[in-house]
């Protein structure tokens, strides 16, 4: 019983140790330096919206993935801009629908 519990012991102080020299020559996995608290990576343009934009949008890192208030803005924000793309494609859909019947009748 004694040898069992002095092997369950070394085996979680190796685990331990090669969990550590793994976290210390890896890292966590980050591609960008982790910002200083308060600062917010998270912008996008007050006007139209390209996917340029889209594609450089970054969020705050916190403990468990992203700023959920942040990813709520921006998708807010992208909605809209998809909301008003969509609008815009009708229109032109219809006008184009109208020119089209009244050049046929």
């Amino acid at each position: 019983m004694t040898n069992a519990l002095i092997y369950l012991i070394v085996m979680i102080a190796v685990a331990a140790v090669v969990f550590l020299l793994a976290a210390l020559v890896f890292g966590r996995g980050e591609e960008l330096a982790p910002l200083p608290p308060g600062a917010s990576p998270t912008r996008l343009p007050s006007g139209d919206i390209t996917a340029e934009d889209v594609r450089e949008l970054k969020f705050q890192q916190v403990f468990r993935g992203y700023k959920m208030s942040e990813v709520d803005w921006a998708l807010q924000r992208l909605s809209t801009e998809v909301e008003t793309l969509r609008a815009r494609v009708a229109e032109l859909e219809d006008a184009e629908n109208l020119e089209s019947s009244e050049h046929g009748a």
